[in-house]
Formats: C-alpha cells, structure tokens, sequence
C-alpha cells in the first residue's frame, strides 16, 4: 500500500471485508520510544494475519476538555505528529475528535463500540496503563476481558523503562521545560523539533555580526529559554545547517511578548524571509539571560558560537 491513509473519524476507515484490521491506540504525544513499541506491536500483528495496521489517537488532549484553565502542553502539534506517525509504515491513522461524546462512551462498552464502527477490527495494541472510557475508569485488564467477548486480541505493552523511571510523555515534558534537551532527546528517540517561518525583525543581528533567522514559536509546549546547539534545515531536509540559537524573549535587546527562536547559523546562510524551516533542537548550553549592554551581548554570543562548534565537532 503507498504512502499513509489519514483518516479524521474511525467511521472513514474500510479496506475491505476481508481485511483484518490492528490498531494500535494511545494518545501518543511525542511519539517516543514507548510508543513506537505499541506501533510495533500491531505491524507485527498485521503482517502475521496479511491485515493492515494503523494509529488511533485523538486530539485534542483530554485535559482540554476537562481542565480547560491548565491542559496539559503537548510536545507535539497534530501536523507534527500525523508526520512522526506517517514514517512509521502504518496504513492508516485516525486522529478521532475527542469530545464529549467520546468521553462519555461507558468504559465497558468501549470495545463494542469500535467493532461497531470498524467491523474488520482483529486487535488493539496500546500501553499497559492506558486509560479509556468515561471518568477512565477502564484500563487493559477490563480491556482483555471485552477482547475474550468480542473475538478481538488486546496486547497491553509494558511501559519501557530508563534510568529506573518510565519512559513517558509527561517525563518528556518535564525535560524539555527544564533545558535537559538531550535526555528528552534519549526517551523520545530522536532529537526534539521545531518548524516555523521566518519573519522580518529589526536586523540588529547584523549590527553586532550575527544576523539570525527569525522564527516565532509554533509549539504548544515551550522549553526552556536558553541557548542551543541546533540544526536547521528546509522542511524536506534537504541539508541541514549548524547553528547557534537563542529561544526566549530577548530581556537584552527588546523584550517580546512571545517567545522567539533566533538563529545563527555556523555557516553560510540559504535561507531568507518566509521560508518554512524546520529546527532540530540538539544541546543546552546556557539559560538566556539579560546583558549589560549590546557588547556583553556580543561578547557572549561569541563564546556561545565556539561552544556550539565543540559541541558539533564532537558529534
């Protein structure tokens, strides 16, 4: 099958009466490690039974609903991770509204309700403490037992483990706000990413002989302000670029009401107004912080460049 079926309702999906499905199912934030185990574990099953695979998440987050004053931030926006999810060899992805009417769908009641609107389903795949169902009162062992009812296999994954602590998108989460960029880096598998476009500023870069792309903040969850070692790149990766980048609110220069990624790229620089660019984001070096004038800044940005060169000459 060529490419990845994008779905917006489990209702959308059909291949056939003759096509077992396997869902893997979570929220998947991330996409980390752990998730991908859950991934793995319904390809497997498609291609033992000659079925196809794919992804049941939701959007958005639960806690949006729920707690609307303080949800939950995710490390990932729906484009971001529909791309994540789409290099994974799965057939298809749901990305199911979650809604009242979702929530609200008896936990006992929640496999049937699948079967219903997907009759091909032959099995879920999610993590062992996957939650589902009103007040999230089902977990996988209420799950197995509707599995035995229905004919329909659930494989509950163990939670994948590091440094003696679960790996988790809330854990994720806690890293990336606290500048420990490649320990995030470690439990998600790959290095975090940013995309956005790059928009005119008041070019004092170039009057201190490091002019930067500007690229206002797209991401829900922000990390934290500081300087890093990143990458950037066009969005297909057709080259990436070394660079040294400031992502904060500039207390120096002109304090921004939002945060904005400025980047200084090691070397020379293709990229030019309105250019979407992706930035992956690879060490901390330092937490931003507010200079006493234009040359302690300059002075600064200076050793931040050597400090960034190690970093990649160490790669």
């Amino acid at each position: 099958m060529a490419g990845t079926l994008q779905f917006e309702r489990l209702e959308s999906v059909n291949f056939g009466a003759d096509c077992p499905v396997h869902l893997a199912i979570g929220m998947f934030d991330g996409l980390h490690r752990g998730h991908r185990l859950v991934v793995e574990s319904a390809k497997a099953a498609a291609k033992a039974s000659g079925g196809v695979c794919g992804a049941l998440t939701f959007w958005p987050h639960p806690s949006r609903l729920f707690r609307p004053d303080d949800p939950a931030r995710m490390i990932l926006s729906p484009e971001l991770k529909r791309l994540e999810l789409g290099k994974l060899g799965l057939d298809f992805i749901v990305e199911e509204p979650f809604t009242r009417e979702f929530a609200g769908i008896e936990a006992e009641l929640f496999l049937s309700h699948l079967k219903s609107v997907l009759p091909e389903l032959a099995s879920v795949h999610a993590g062992e403490n996957w939650r589902f169902g009103r007040g999230r009162a089902g977990d996988m062992t209420e799950l197995a037992r509707q599995g035995e009812e229905t004919g329909i296999l659930v494989n509950a994954i163990d939670c994948l483990e590091s440094k003696d602590s679960r790996v988790s998108s809330t854990r994720i989460r806690s890293l990336l706000t606290t500048g420990e960029i490649e320990e995030a880096n470690a439990l998600l598998g790959y290095d975090y990413y940013s995309i956005g476009t790059v928009t005119q500023g008041k070019r004092m870069g170039r009057t201190i002989d490091a002019p930067t792309l500007n690229l206002p903040f797209e991401g829900d969850l922000k990390p934290a302000y500081g300087v890093y070692a990143v990458s950037v790149s066009d969005v297909s990766l057709t080259k990436q670029y070394r660079a040294v980048a400031n992502f904060g609110i500039r207390p120096t220069v002109e304090v921004t009401q939002k945060p904005l990624l400025e980047a200084f790229l090691l070397d020379s620089c293709p990229f030019d107004y309105g250019h979407r660019l992706k930035v992956i984001w690879h060490s901390f070096l330092r937490q931003e912080q507010k200079f006493n004038g234009i040359d302690a800044l300059k002075s600064q940005i200076a050793k931040d460049v050597i400090q960034a060169k190690a970093y990649f000459d160490g790669r």
